[in-house]
This record gives C-alpha cells, sequence and structure tokens, in this order.
C-alpha cells in the first residue's frame, strides 16, 4: 500500500490562508477591530440598562447599531467593485478610532446620556456595513476561489472569537473599572487595527471610473442578479429569517442575564461569550476540512442548530444550562455565517461578487426590524418570553426554505 500522496485534512490544512503575507496582517487587524465592536456593544447594552433600567431601550443598542446595514448593504457591494478596496479599509477604521476617543472623553467627563449610545452604535454600524463586504472582497482578492471557503472560515474564526473575548473582556472590565475603563481598552484596540491596515497591500486592480447614473445601474444589476438566482435567493431568504428572528437576541442576554439567570456583570460576559466560544470551534472544524462539497447543506443545518439552540436557552431558568446553549448556538452560527459569504461568491462571477455580497448586506440589514420586535416583546412581557417566540417562528421558517428550495442542497463546486 501506498500513502505518499495521501494528504489527511488537519491543521496544516486549517491555516492555509495564512501562507499569504497581506492576509496575516488582515487577520489580526480585523480580529482586534471586531473585539472592539463586541466590546462596545455590550459596554453600550450595560450602560443603557443601568440608566435607564429598560429593555426597549436597551433593544435600541440593537436597531441602531444594525440599521445602516439596511442602507448601505447595496451601496457598499458597488463601492467594493468600484472603488480602491485598501483606501475604504484605512477610512473605516480611521472613523472607529475617532469616535472612540471621543466616547470616552464623555464618559471620562461623566456627561454620559443613554442616547449617546445610540449614536455610537449608528457610527459602529455604518463603518461595519461598508467594511464587512469591502474585507471579503479584498480577502478573495487574495486567495482566490480554490481556497476561498478556508479563508473565509479563519475569517469566521476571527469574527467569532471577537465575539467571544469582546462581551467577556466588556463584562469583567465593567465589574472592575466600569464602562469608561472598558472604552478606554476599546481605543487601545482600534488604535492597532487601524496601524496594521496600513500594511495590508491588495493586489493591484484596474478601478473603472464611478458616476452616479453606473451606481444606479449596478444597484439595480446586483439586486437583479441575486432574486433570480436560485441558490442566491435561497441564501437570501435564510439571512433575512436569521436576522429578523435571531440575532436579535444578543442584545436582550444582559436583561435575561440580569433579571431571568440573576448574575452580574462579569458572569454576563462570560454567557455572552459562550456563543463566540462554539462559533469559534465549529468555524476550526469548516476550516480544517479539504474540500465541502454541499455548502448550502451546511449553511441550513447550521442555522437551524443555532434557532433550536436558542429556543432552548429562553426556556431555561438556570446560568449553567443556559451557558453551554449559548455554546451551541455559537457553533450553529459558525455554519450559517461561514458558508453564507462562500455561497454567495462561489456562485457569483467576478463582476457581481461585490454586488451580490452587497445584497446579502442588505439581507443582513433587516435585522433592525428583529431588534425592534424582541425589544417590543420583552417590554409588554419578558425577554425570555420574547426569545422563544422569534425563536420558534424562526426555525420553521429556516425549515421551510430548506425543503422547498432544494437548489441550496445541490453540489457547488469550487
Amino acid at each position: 500500500m501506498h500513502f505518499r500522496n495521501y494528504q489527511r485534512p488537519g491543521m496544516a490544512h486549517t491555516f492555509y490562508a495564512f501562507k499569504n503575507p497581506a492576509y496575516r496582517i488582515l487577520w489580526p487587524a480585523n480580529f482586534f477591530s471586531l473585539t472592539a465592536r463586541w466590546m462596545q456593544m455590550t459596554l453600550l447594552a450595560w450602560m443603557v440598562l443601568e440608566l435607564t433600567d429598560s429593555a426597549w431601550l436597551v433593544a435600541h443598542v440593537g436597531t441602531f447599531s444594525l440599521t445602516p446595514m439596511f442602507f448601505l448593504g447595496l451601496i457598499s457591494g458597488v463601492m467594493a467593485d468600484s472603488l480602491n478596496r485598501k483606501q475604504l479599509l484605512r477610512a473605516t477604521q480611521g472613523t472607529n478610532l475617532f469616535v472612540v476617543l471621543i466616547m470616552t472623553w464623555v464618559l471620562f467627563t461623566g456627561n454620559e446620556q443613554y442616547w449617546h449610545a445610540y449614536v455610537m452604535a449608528l457610527v459602529i454600524g455604518t463603518s461595519w456595513s461598508l467594511e464587512l463586504v469591502v474585507r471579503r472582497t479584498v480577502i478573495f482578492d487574495l486567495i482566490g476561489s480554490r481556497r476561498v471557503t478556508n479563508a473565509l472560515a479563519l475569517d469566521s474564526i476571527g469574527m467569532t472569537a471577537s465575539s467571544m473575548l469582546g462581551p467577556l473582556l466588556a463584562g469583567v472590565l465593567i465589574s472592575q473599572i466600569e464602562v469608561k475603563g472598558g472604552y478606554s481598552v476599546v481605543c487601545c484596540l482600534y488604535l492597532v487595527s487601524s496601524t496594521l491596515i496600513w500594511f495590508v497591500q491588495p493586489p493591484a486592480r484596474k478601478v473603472p471610473p464611478i458616476a452616479p447614473v453606473t451606481v444606479g445601474k449596478d444597484l439595480v444589476q446586483g439586486l437583479s442578479y441575486s432574486l433570480t438566482h436560485k441558490v442566491l435567493l435561497a441564501v437570501i431568504l435564510v439571512t433575512i429569517t436569521m436576522n429578523l428572528m435571531l440575532f436579535s437576541y444578543r442584545h436582550m442576554v444582559p436583561v435575561v442575564a440580569r433579571d431571568i439567570l440573576l448574575v452580574g456583570p462579569a458572569l454576563m460576559g462570560l454567557l455572552q461569550a459562550g456563543d463566540g466560544f462554539g462559533a469559534s470551534l465549529g468555524a476550526m472544524i469548516i476550516a480544517s476540512r479539504p474540500a465541502i462539497q454541499y455548502h448550502g447543506r451546511l449553511f441550513v443545518l447550521g442555522s437551524l442548530l443555532a434557532m433550536g439552540s436558542l429556543l432552548l436557552f429562553s426556556l431555561s431558568p438556570l446560568y449553567w444550562v443556559s451557558l453551554p446553549l449559548m455554546i451551541l448556538l455559537g457553533t450553529g452560527i459558525s455554519g450559517f455565517a461561514t458558508m453564507q459569504a462562500t455561497v454567495t461568491m462561489l456562485v457569483s462571477p467576478e463582476n457581481m461578487r461585490g454586488k451580490n455580497l452587497g445584497v446579502i448586506s442588505l439581507a443582513i440589514g433587516t435585522a433592525p426590524v428583529g431588534a425592534i420586535i424582541v425589544g417590543a416583546l420583552a417590554e409588554r412581557y419578558d425577554a425570555a418570553f420574547a426569545l422563544t417566540i422569534t425563536a420558534a417562528i424562526g426555525f420553521l421558517g429556516i425549515a421551510l426554505i430548506g425543503v422547498l428550495m432544494p437548489a441550496l442542497r445541490s453540489r457547488i463546486s469550487q
């Protein structure tokens, strides 16, 4: 028997994308930026909860952070295809650092008001909505189609690890040095990220001149292509369902932790970190696979696992039962998040890649509606009941999409 040509999937393949020097810089830059973003969301949610004692007003932190994605989703795709991607990444990171410095000053002077959290969330969301598509197109430029699943899985590991570390760190800092101390750390993280971005050099590409007429045409073209492509349409519908019915749970965790599970900010931060741990684990498993053929199936199954875990979480009155459910929820999110971008880019021609990712960003932009729904239900009843209703509806919706749209379950070649 000859084993010389046999290559066992494992850690060597898992970190394949790091062979690219630019990716080795882009990944930590993104990780520090996202850690700062998740820290801010936890810090702002806790600040609003302490200032107002209102679940409804806490939910609006999520509403303001996610609203820009709806309005800028399509535009960000056109920008990614039509402007200098390196300059766009630098601009978003510089903006983040500037506004965080202002918020830190407000906190240290003791002049914070609950609406300051909404302003910060709006700026964070605007930056994120522009950066998400640009970063993913840069990753494709650096790595290429053959290894894009691996690169995006590693990108997902960074995103999910940051969603674990950010809330955990924020919770500890709140308990030790209050929200203002936490914001000082956020400033440091953005400073590191902004510095690293200056050293990322994507491959040179010809950037066509941009004009208002061209922008309008590109927006219509991207939307039309995505809505008439069976696989992309299915991805859009699952994405809308997840953002309407799942992701608003993140803004309810502080409320559930304090009022139902009866724990303080440190354990609240650990609870919020649970989904990030599970998502990092799931993304690592995906990255270790050398060839995934049925991306859509993993996309749907991950979404169902996340919804089912959230449903069980909403019914749990015990912290040490809720924490493992958060981990399981994150594992499902890793399948959803990694395959969402992978499927979109694999089925898109080169000149449509950014535009189609822009349409996905538009679908992600429906999340503020979900935040409003969850916030209203939590204010009228309680946070756990709100999550129970939305998770049950979301689970049924994704199951129906998976059954009724078989194109998503078909094999996608790389």
